[in-house]
């Protein structure tokens, strides 16, 4: 179209939603990041409409918030909208992730895009619990002052900190006041990490489920996969209509339609159904700064599976024993789901401390882990049937090597790689992981030292020249 070509705001929506060549084998998996930009939109109109009604006061919050119901025309659309399209917003997330772990989507050299969004996941819970507050209800009030009074456990300033949030020495108004604000404004700073997170995609576009490059094989984003998002975006809108006009309160708890009493506590404080998981990894350690440090550990791993993901095959398509550690991995995400919405009381707490530690391992030993074994049978299978029996120790020791690179911050097991592998030969395949690594680490760069070199084990007179020649600098120092 050349309309969409001749100004320099057209060209930009030309190249992302027209022109954009995407791979022609994606499913329909990857069509969550289309229904989470539309939750966003869906979001901040009805939120918009919402503010221009609700008073963040705490003695008229809740009575707005039945006035919008009851007396502002189609109010109770509006407003029952917002509170279950937050709860599709996290299906979809929770999906979009599951996908990218599943397919590798995390990988170089897509880390800037997977990284971005794991801050918009951050983001999203922080302004998903901010407006839990909102309501002014039971588990509202209740729900703020467990969850605010955990940054007590941090040492010396926790407590002063927990006083400056709430504005007092408990959840008053200025609190509400300050979290309604915030619940305001923090959404426009999703969208423009969104923004980013489209930018980030658009360098290095979509993963494909083969896992290899799709260069030789892609198609424009219009009309063919323009449609294909309409289909699940229209299907989006059918369930959420059901929801909202029959089952409104479905994914609700029923105590927030009860008006805030400090005076009485609940008898169960539990948060949204999507932060359920994180609230059992912070109750399963009893000690409540760790608890607290285990939670928001549970979000940050996430970007360490770059690292720690050390096999040559891209995704779980071809890589059995990993599929059935990842099903295992979802299983477990469930299961805190469900100790998250318990009593802590026996044998719920042995269950979730299990679960949590299971949860933690996946990502700092079983990848790793899964991925060298792989890549070690994958050696004995491709190696001539000549090779010495020793093959299966050396193979293991490369693939020790190429890991220890990936996780930089195991300088003791480098160090001991690098000693035993000092006389064997790398294959091709572990030389071009190696120089796939060097070139991660340089960036845009062109100068490489010697120093750099040797702890990557390339301090070769043949790969010196094949750098050289790829325009690379060598220096001494």
């Amino acid at each position: 179209m050349r309309l969409l070509k001749s100004q320099v705001l057209l060209r930009l929506f030309n190249s992302y939603l027209i022109d954009s060549p995407e791979p022609a084998n994606i499913s329909y998996l990857w069509n969550f990041g289309s229904l989470l930009g539309t939750c966003l939109i869906i979001q901040i109109l009805t939120g918009s409409f919402l503010a221009m009604h609700y008073q963040p006061h705490v003695d008229f919050a809740f009575s707005s918030v039945e006035h919008i119901m009851r007396d502002v025309n189609a109010g109770y659309i509006i407003r029952y909208c917002h509170a279950n399209v937050a709860s599709f917003f996290f299906i979809f997330v929770y999906a979009h992730i599951g996908r990218g772990i599943y397919y590798g989507s995390y990988r170089s050299p897509r880390v800037l895009l997977w990284s971005i969004g794991v801050i918009i996941l951050i983001l999203m819970m922080a302004i998903a619990f901010l407006g839990y507050v909102l309501p002014y209800g039971q588990m509202s009030l209740w729900g703020a002052t467990v969850i605010t009074n955990l940054l007590s456990a941090i040492p010396v300033f926790g407590p002063d900190l927990v006083e400056l949030i709430w504005g007092g020495f408990s959840v008053s108004n200025a609190t509400l006041n300050r979290f309604f604000s915030l619940h305001f404004l923090l959404p426009f700073l999703l969208a423009a990490l969104t923004i980013a997170h489209l930018i980030a995609l658009h360098i290095h576009g979509s993963n494909n489920p083969n896992g290899v490059t799709s260069n030789t094989d892609r198609i424009a984003f219009h009309p063919y996969f323009m449609f294909k998002d309409l289909v699940t975006i229209f299907l989006f809108f059918l369930v959420l209509s059901i929801l909202v006009f029959y089952y409104p309160n479905l994914l609700g708890h029923s105590d927030n339609y009860i008006p805030a009493n400090p005076m009485q506590t609940p008898p169960s404080i539990v948060p949204e159904w999507y932060l359920l998981p994180y609230y059992a990894i912070l109750r399963s350690i009893p000690n409540k700064l760790l608890g607290v440090l285990a939670m928001f550990g549970s979000l940050l791993i996430l970007l360490i599976l770059p690292l720690t993901d050390v096999s040559r095959i891209r995704g779980l398509t071809f890589r059995p024993a990993m599929k059935l550690f990842f099903w295992a991995f979802v299983v477990n995400f469930f299961i805190l789901m469900w100790i998250g919405s318990q009593h802590p009381n026996t044998p719920y707490v042995e269950i979730g401390q299990i679960a949590t530690a299971f949860y933690f391992a996946w990502f700092i030993i079983i990848v790793p882990v899964v991925g060298l074994i792989e890549n070690t049978l994958m050696d004995i299978a491709t190696e001539s049937k000549e090779l010495s029996q020793g093959y299966t120790f050396v193979g293991l020791f490369n693939n020790f090597k190429l890991a220890a690179v990936r996780l930089s911050f195991v300088g003791l097991m480098l160090n001991l790689v690098n000693s035993a592998t000092t006389v064997v030969h790398l294959s091709d395949a572990d030389l071009n992981q190696l120089l796939e690594c060097l070139f991660n680490q340089l960036g845009s760069s062109r100068i490489i030292t010697e120093t750099m070199l040797k702890q990557f084990g390339l301090y070769t007179p043949s790969v010196i020249e094949y750098l050289m020649k790829l325009g690379y600098q060598i220096i001494n120092m």
